[in-house]
Formats: structure tokens, sequence, C-alpha cells
């Protein structure tokens, strides 16, 4: 007995010792991370719809039916008119979980979709929480679950999709951007070749072109980047696309032959433009219209004024040094103009949010007073040391921003489109009258306002050093 009592101490000493190791402010961090994703979880159980792969088991139906030897867009799901309609490389990635049981390979996509999604929150707020000296893992670890919550990533991770997947393959080539904008900074002398070319950024492009190769709406990407003159960048990304689908020709020809010369044109395989989920341009108009067609005419001449003011835009961000407002930019511009965009397809908002909030703490901090720089962000060429303008901003500058960020968020999380879903021909669109029809357009307004008026933070994180973005990053500063 004695002995036994011995060990127990001598056990819970050990306890003793390794718990005084710990921070206290490491522990609470916990529990708040803790706490917020038990709340994102509740959140998605209260404003979420019932999730059982569905999109998922398309896909692996249709990748196992191919595997088999059938043809890949012959293909149906049972008790459904839907079939594959993604590019024939998208079919050739999906190919390896032919092997898994449908709801393992639908839990393995949401485990790396959330690990993307960590990744992608991680790169974006690095310069927000080192500019603010925040922890960047506690950041990362409270904001992923609050992503998780929000309409389109529960439904990207509900139905099955890829959309997270495509999402991180962008901004990898916005971290590239950046890299590359920092050259040598990351390297030191005896770094190999392939250091040196990762952390020089050289890769930038890889990742829209492959995401186009999966999608076609990422193609927006490579045209934003041909009119703010990144050639490099640009051709990067159309040789990846143009290689990699003539390699799926190489590959799977018939498949691609069939996708490009008749799936790609039969929109009717993806649904009708009035349904609830479809918060693009196209969708709005056919509700408003309350028709299950989009009118063409007004669709075009809409569309055309909106791409023109989401790339403008997009180039004047990048021109001022903010990339990743210039990237969301074009991100939520293509949400709106696709003839449709499911509302797994809005993961754009993600970074919108964040430009929104970033806004409102600089913005905040400028009216604090005069600050010093010694330097421009990222690793630019050295400034004089200047004041911020002479401005005295009132108290609750930002707070418009911030405002903004948060009703977004909770636009986002609540997503009110659900209770007033109506399908044609059966329910109008405007059986709830004109509040009804505003709750289920909401989302699409809300996208059409933030390509309208989403704000850029001069000189915050510049793709490369213009003349233009140096003069932002000295008035401006760290702030």
């Amino acid at each position: 007995m004695p002995t036994i009592v011995g060990r127990g101490l001598d056990r819970l000493a050990t306890v003793r010792r390794v718990t005084r190791g710990i921070d206290r402010r490491t522990v609470v961090r916990a529990g708040i991370v803790a706490a917020v994703a038990y709340a994102a979880w509740l959140a998605i159980g209260a404003f979420g719809r019932p999730y059982n792969f569905f999109d998922m088991k398309i896909y692996h139906g249709a990748v196992v039916w191919w595997a088999s030897g059938h043809e890949l867009y012959e293909f149906v799901a049972p008790d459904t008119t839907l079939g594959f309609t993604y590019p024939p490389f998208a079919g050739l990635a999906m190919l390896p979980m032919a092997h898994l049981p449908v709801t393992l390979a639908g839990l393995v996509n949401a485990a790396v979709s959330i690990a993307a999604l960590a990744v992608v929150l991680a790169a974006l707020l690095r310069p927000i929480v080192d500019r603010l000296g925040w922890p960047l893992w506690y950041t990362v670890a409270i904001a992923t679950p609050l992503a998780a919550a929000i309409e389109p990533t529960r439904e990207t991770l509900g139905y099955g999709q890829v959309n997270l997947l495509l999402f991180a393959l962008i901004l990898a080539d916005l971290v590239a951007l950046r890299w590359r904008s920092r050259r040598g900074t990351h390297q030191a002398e005896d770094d190999g070749p392939l250091l040196r070319f990762v952390y020089g950024g050289a890769w930038a492009g890889v990742g829209i072109g492959l995401a186009t190769a999966v999608k076609l709406t990422p193609a927006l990407f490579i045209f934003y980047l041909m009119i703010t003159r990144q050639w490099r960048v640009a051709a990067t990304a159309i040789g990846t696309a143009v290689g990699v689908t003539i390699g799926s020709f190489g590959i799977v020809g018939a498949e691609s032959r069939d996708y490009f010369g008749s799936v790609l044109w039969q929109t009717e395989r993806v649904g009708a433009a009035d349904m609830t989920p479809n918060q693009s341009l196209a969708g709005l108009l056919a509700r408003l219209y309350d028709s299950i067609e989009t009118p063409g005419l007004l669709w075009l001449a809409f569309s055309v004024l909106v791409l023109a003011l989401g790339l403008s835009r997009a180039s004047n961000a990048h021109s001022d040094g903010d990339e990743l407002t210039a990237f969301t930019l074009v991100g939520l511009t293509a949400n709106v103009i696709s003839p449709i965009s499911w509302t797994h397809h809005l993961v754009w908002v993600i970074p919108a949010i964040i430009v929104l909030a970033d806004t409102a703490i600089r913005r905040h901090d400028a009216s604090r007073g005069p600050v010093r720089s010694a330097s421009t962000p990222y690793g630019g060429p050295p400034a004089v040391a200047t004041l911020r303008p002479p401005i005295w901003y009132p108290t609750l500058t930002g707070f418009r921003h911030g405002i903004a960020a948060i009703g977004l968020y909770l636009l986002f999380l609540i997503s009110p489109i659900w209770p007033y879903e109506h399908q044609l021909p059966e329910v109008s669109h405007y059986q709830d009258g004109l509040f009804g029809a505003l709750m289920e357009n909401s989302l699409a307004l809300a996208l059409i306002l933030l390509v309208a008026a989403l704000p850029w933070r001069p000189g915050a994180e510049p793709a490369f050093h213009t003349d233009r973005a140096a003069r932002a990053s000295m008035l401006y500063g760290r702030r």
C-alpha cells in the first residue's frame, strides 16, 4: 500500500512540475479556442442545413463508374438528373477516391479542406498579426472555426465540394507574389536551387493555372494578371492550365473531347438559374423577373458593367500596394458574373471580411496620432522616417468598416436565404412579399455591394514595389 501511495505522489509531483512550465495565458487561450470552436459547431447546427456529402456522392459515384470501364460523362447519380460536370483533369484528380467508401472520401475531403483553410488564414492574417503583435497560432485557431461556420465554408464541407482547395491554390499564388516582392529576404547563400525557386516566388501562377484547369471561373484571375501587366505570372498560369488540359487529352482523350465538345455547353446539367442557392447576378435577375431563365441581354449588360468595375478597382488596389484586396475583388467579381454561383462558391467573402476588419483597425490606429516608420512594409526600399498625415480623426474612425465586417460575417453566418427559398413554377419568388424577395437575394446583393465598395489598404501588401505602392507605404507607414 505505501508503495502505491508513493507512486501516486511521484506522478502528482511530475504533473505539477509540467503544469508549472505551462504559461497560464496559453491555457486561457486554449480554453477560448475550444469555446469558439464549440460555438461554431452550434452555429452550423443552428443555421446550416442537413449535410450528407450530397455532391461528394455524385463525384464518388462518377469516378467509380468511370473506373469500372464506363464513360465518365454518361454517369447520372441515382434518383437525380445530375452527373459529373468538371473537366477531365478534375476527374483524374478525383480518381483515387474510387478506392474509398463514399463517407470516408467525404471525411477526407473535409479534413483536407479545413487544413487548407487554416493554412490560407495563416497566410492572410500573418501580415496583420505581425503588425499588431498578436500570436499567429492563436489568431488562426480562432479564425478557422469562425470561417468554417459561415455559409460558403459549411456548405463546401457538408456537400463534399472542392471550393476551399481551389481557394487555397489561388491564394498560394498571392503568397508567391509576396515572396517575389521580397526576393532574397528568405534566402541564405547556402540555399539550394529548390529553396531559391520556392522562396523566390518564381512559381507564381501555377495555383491559378491548376484551379482554372479544374474549374473555368478562376480564369478571370489570368485576365486580371494581364491587365495589371504581371506578364510572367499570367504566362505561368496560362501555361499550367493549357499544359494540364493537353496532358488530360493525352491520357483520357475521349472524355476530353466529350467535355469540350458538348458537356461544357450543357448548362442545364447544373440546375435552373432561379434556384435560391444560385446567388450570382444571373440568379438575382431570374428571381426578380420571377422566371426560371435569366433575361439574357440584361444579364450581359450588367455583367459587363460589374466586370469593368471589379477589375478596375482590383487594378487600382494592386497599384496602391494591396494585392489581397485586388485578389478578393477579382474573386468576388467572378462570383457575381458567373451564370451559376452556388452559395458554396462564395468563399471570397472570407478575405473580404478580413480586409474590412483590418481597414477598421488601421483607420482607428491612424486617428491616434503620428507614428514614425523607418522602412516600407515587406522588405521594400528604406524610406526616411516620416510622420503620418497631420489629420486628427474622430475617435470612432474605422467604426463603419468594423460594423461592415461584423455585418458581413453575420449575414453569411445566418444566411437568411433559406427560410425564403422558393422554386418555380410551384411557388413564386414573391410569395413572401418584398422582404422575402430581399432576403432570398441578400447574399447576391452583398456580393455586388462588395465589388462596388470594398476598400483597399494603400501599401498594405504589395506584390511588387511600384512607385505608387512605395508612396502609399511611406505615407501610411505600417499602421
